[in-house]
């Protein structure tokens, strides 16, 4: 087997490499990444792509159709990944997220490549907590980044067939420890503030909900969508990824981080209301359809990870979210040093 993984060198990307080296060990994995984030390394004892046959850098919106020649799975996991970066680089978001991804399908099913597994989000659903979300549930995506995973569901759906089996992960909000963390996440935000400065500030009133997933439990759906049967689900799907008992609310969700790093406090901002970017989602399916790639992580113990591994990496920086381990941080600085240009593409 041939696996393809664009977007590898990201957030989610080693916990996808280290499951499928695991599951498919005489498998070919192929990486594919431009490389913003390749340096952000945390608590690594090896660099991730050690596990790959092979790295390849380039950017997603140029991909060369010539690599996806033998392959049976492309995973794209390529992304502009949070609402602040969607914010500031919206039209490059929707280059990435949405028409590089369409793009990118259709070369491979052009290829004769079998399966196609994408990485959405439960983030299309916004303004939604009066009840959890189904998946053909009314969309309302909020941002940048949700309409880009909506536009892009909607166009890969008629590019399914019986010879090209399409799987849309609409994942729950990524959490957990990764060798190229992120803390621009709202749990893995609150470990730190924990840690450091022994305080977790909500900027809303902490009532909105939002579903969690560890890393480790998204690259189980991924392993999911390359081995499903089409008859398990059909040659299209998009669905929802988690499980229901992480559905969570900001505050209660840093009242279990203070449960586990004891001294911190927990204060919310009445003032702020409630954002906006508030919902439930039903992950029935999922559990109906994966019954052997169900979440195994829980909150407790994501927590616990993320603590001892920021520990043990001597983390300590009160000014976290001016680093490294802050997405649109690093692009900035990646502009300021005049690495990247205003489309966000490598200066030769």
């Amino acid at each position: 087997m041939k696996i393809i993984i664009a977007g590898n060198m990201g957030y989610v990307g080693p916990s996808v490499t280290n499951q499928l080296r695991k599951t498919f060990p005489d498998a070919q994995l192929i990486g594919f990444d431009i490389g913003y984030f390749a340096h952000c390394l945390s608590n690594a004892d090896l660099l991730p792509e050690a596990r790959l046959d092979r790295q390849i850098f380039g950017d997603i919106r140029k991909f060369p159709e010539q690599l996806l020649e033998g392959i049976d799975a492309v995973v794209d996991l390529a992304a502009i990944s949070n609402d602040p970066m969607g914010n500031k680089f919206e039209e490059i978001t929707l280059d990435v997220n949405y028409r590089a991804a369409v793009e990118l399908a259709k070369k491979a099913k052009k290829a004769g490549v079998k399966t196609f597994v994408y990485a959405s989000s439960c983030s299309m659903y916004g303004a939604a907590s009066d009840y959890p979300k189904k998946e053909e549930d009314e969309l309302n995506p909020l941002t940048a980044y949700a309409r880009s995973k909506v536009f892009a569901e909607k166009e890969l759906a008629p590019l399914a067939g019986d010879n090209f089996k399409v799987t849309c992960l609409r994942y729950a909000t990524a959490c957990g420890f990764s060798n190229r963390l992120r803390l621009d996440l709202v749990l893995n935000d609150f470990v730190a503030g924990a840690l450091i400065n022994k305080e977790i500030s909500i900027l809303s009133d902490g009532s909105p909900w939002r579903p969690m997933i560890n890393t480790k439990d998204m690259a189980r759906a991924v392993e999911w969508g390359i081995v499903r049967r089409k008859e398990n689900g059909g040659n299209f799907i998009a669905i929802n990824t988690g499980c229901n008992e992480w559905n969570n609310q900001i505050k209660p969700l840093a009242e279990a981080v203070a449960n586990i790093i004891p001294g911190c406090k927990v204060s919310v901002n009445p003032e702020g209301g409630p954002d906006k970017r508030s919902y439930m989602v039903n992950f029935d399916l999922y559990k109906k359809l994966a019954p052997d790639h169900q979440p195994i992580h829980d909150l407790a113990t994501t927590i616990q990870e993320l603590r001892d591994n920021l520990t043990a990496m001597n983390f300590n920086d009160p000014n976290f979210r001016e680093s490294k381990y802050i997405r649109l941080k690093v692009l900035n600085g990646l502009q300021e040093k005049g690495y990247l240009n205003q489309q966000l593409e490598w200066i030769r």
